[in-house]
């Protein structure tokens, strides 16, 4: 074999990858229960969809809960799979990971309240600041951890979509106050994808043919 040919090389954020895949489609799974009720916006109607399913409605808030524990589960492995070199990705995604796990239990409870509390889901009522500080750690997660994807020989794209989603994330949050947390997952899952993917290349073995003794 030719000693300059590039060698099959290893794939260090498989796991993590994968560990983010899963856990966003448990959220995503978890949150389509009843689906119908985020779109609908009569109270009314959105409390008597949420009786007629509540069993349904019920274990849809615990997959998502599940999946939002995990996720920064995934981004900790990965920044743990960094290797030391220059640039400080690791601590950017470390950054990252620390961000999203800060912020996961705030929507853990918010999403107890909604499987315990089915009128006040539905009317809206109730603090909204558990919610808007989980976005917002999330938001600065995304940015910490766009960057930290930029300085790694990662395809671009990856780095670009986290670290542009923060400030139009951002932007959405303070106008209205609000966001479907999708949008977050739906990137964070994107991410998890390039890391299963990305396969790191080996270092071709040098050729000491002609180093060895003639006879």
């Amino acid at each position: 074999m030719n000693g300059n040919q590039p060698m099959q090389g290893s794939k260090p954020y498989q796991k993590a990858g994968a560990v983010i895949v899963a856990a966003g489609a448990c959220w995503g799974l978890g949150i389509s229960f009843v689906g119908n009720v985020h779109a609908t916006r009569d109270p009314a109607a959105r409390l008597a969809m949420l009786e007629r399913h509540r069993g349904l409605w019920v274990a849809g808030q615990f997959l998502a809960a599940a999946g939002t524990m995990a996720v920064p589960v995934g981004f900790a492995r990965f920044a743990q799979s960094i290797r030391s070199g220059p640039g400080p990705a690791k601590t950017l995604a470390a950054g990252a990971a620390a961000a999203l796990m800060a912020g996961a239990p705030l929507f853990v409870v918010a999403l107890a309240d909604r499987a315990s509390d089915l009128e006040r889901f539905a009317y809206r009522r109730g603090s909204n600041w558990p919610f808007l500080t989980y976005s917002g750690l999330h938001i600065g997660g995304l940015a910490a951890l766009g960057a930290g994807l930029l300085l790694l020989p990662l395809k671009p794209w990856t780095g670009i979509t986290a670290a542009a989603s923060a400030p139009v994330f951002a932007a959405i949050l303070a106008g209205t106050k609000d966001i479907p947390p999708f949008a977050f997952y739906l990137v964070e899952t994107a991410v998890g994808v390039q890391l299963m993917r990305y396969e790191e290349p080996m270092a071709p073995s040098e050729d000491h043919t002609d180093a060895l003794p003639r006879r």
